[in-house]
């Protein structure tokens, strides 16, 4: 069985391709407890990834977020 590799999956509001950002296991955790709140709010947060960078997310500006595992195959939206 492969490692997953979680990334935050953000589709912003004014279209375009989906940004990705990898995550460790314990940040995709933490986030993924947030997420709706940020979304409701449309807070700024920090995202730190495991690449070891920090980017900043204007939440108002995202229509859609989520944690996605970058290893699993045949990925269709919505289901697991």
């Amino acid at each position: 069985m492969t490692d997953s590799k979680p990334a935050l999956v953000l589709h912003l509001a004014h279209g375009g391709e989906p940004l990705l950002f990898a995550l460790s296991d314990e940040t995709a955790g933490e986030l993924g407890k947030r997420l709706p709140l940020l979304l409701e709010h449309g807070s700024v947060e920090a995202v730190h990834t495991s690449e070891g960078t920090t980017v900043n997310v204007n939440f108002a500006h995202v229509a859609a977020a989520f944690i996605d595992d970058l290893q699993r195959k045949n990925k269709v939206f919505g289901l697991r």
